[in-house]
Formats: structure tokens, sequence, C-alpha cells
């Protein structure tokens, strides 16, 4: 092999090696990046100051009264303040950057171990937030009503669409047919009841 030919080689080799890094470059400039990582544990702005302590003295000769399968029923029914809108015990233990539910759990621990019952704990949660910190509205007094009043209306227009369906099916009474005017025999003349009877006798 001439020296000249082997030098072409060699520089068509280095050429062809540069022009694929660059092209591979290139490549890896254009191709699309992958996503980055959302959280997407929490979707609604967290107002980690939401919490209100909620505290009561413990009862005189304090015994549990809650299981703690009643307490985790408990707090299936507080609404987390935190702005998530989940539970308690579904917040505190899905959301680990919660810091009102936690917080909220420990009051009800607290109130556990002071020997109030259940209704007695959620009375005292309602007594401090309100309640908005029920998962379901309580059924007495104006939110009776609130559940009440949509069935209410619904049945009310169920009835109503009802009664209109019958009426528009109904088919129209025809019209009567208008009725001859007759004379009564008493109000006639002996005159008249004498022509009257000889028509009869005629038309036999």
């Amino acid at each position: 092999m001439k020296r000249r030919e082997f030098l072409t080689r060699v520089a068509g080799g280095t050429v062809g090696t540069l022009s694929f890094a660059l092209m591979g470059r290139g490549a890896s400039a254009q191709a699309p990046q992958a996503p980055t990582s959302f959280d997407s544990s929490n979707l609604f702005a967290m107002d980690q100051s939401a919490s209100r302590p909620v505290r009561l003295p413990p009862k005189p000769g304090t015994r549990v009264v809650v299981s703690a399968d009643e307490r985790d029923a408990l707090e299936h029914r507080i609404r987390c303040q935190c702005g998530c809108t989940l539970d308690v015990y579904t917040c505190r233990t899905t959301d680990f950057s919660c810091q009102v539910s936690p917080s909220m759990h420990r009051d009800v621990m607290g109130l556990v171990s002071g020997g109030y019952s259940a209704q007695e704990i959620i009375e005292a949660f309602v007594g401090v937030y309100g309640e908005r910190v029920l998962m379901a509205p309580s059924t007495s007094g104006f939110n009776l009503l609130g559940w009440v009043a949509p069935f209410a209306a619904l049945g009310g227009g169920a009835i109503l669409v009802t009664a209109l369906l019958r009426t528009w099916r109904r088919p129209a009474a025809p019209n009567a047919a208008p009725r001859l005017s007759t004379v009564r025999s008493s109000d006639a003349t002996d005159e008249e009841r004498a022509r009257l009877d000889a028509a009869v006798r005629d038309d036999r």
C-alpha cells in the first residue's frame, strides 16, 4: 500500500468518526427529555396553620371508652382542615407532608385518653371548628332541612311531571250534541195538547 493511499484512508476514517460523534450529539440534544417528576401527594393549597387546639380536662375517674377501631372510625368523620378535603385518618396516613391532620389526631387521642365518648369528641371538634369540620353535616335542626329538601323537591317535581303527562295523553272529550228543547206537557194549554194528540193519531 502506498503512503498516499494510507493517509487518504486514515483521513477518511477520522472524518467519519467526527461526523458520527457530531450527529450523535445533535440527536441527543434534540431528543425529548423525560418529564420532570410531579409531586401529586397534595393537589390543593395547604394551610399548615389551620389546626386549633381541641382539648378538654380529663373526666373524673378517667376510663377510656373508645376502642382503637372506634377511634379510627371517628377520625373518618372529621375533616382535615389543611384544605385537602380528606378526613383526618386518610390524610394523616397518606399525605405525610400535612401537619394539620397529625395535630388533629393528637387532639382526638387526648380526648380519648380523657374518657370522652365518640359523640362527645365530635361535639368538641364542632365547638372549635364549626360544622365544617364534619365530613357529613349532622341530621338535625337546619341541617335536617338541608338533607330532606332536595329529596322533597325531587319527589314533588316527579309528581308534577306525572300529572302533566297524564293530562297531555288524555283524549279531548267530544263536543256534546246540542239538546233539542222540549215543551213540558204541564206547560202546554188544553188546545196545544189536543193538537199534539191529533198529530200523533195521524202519524199512526
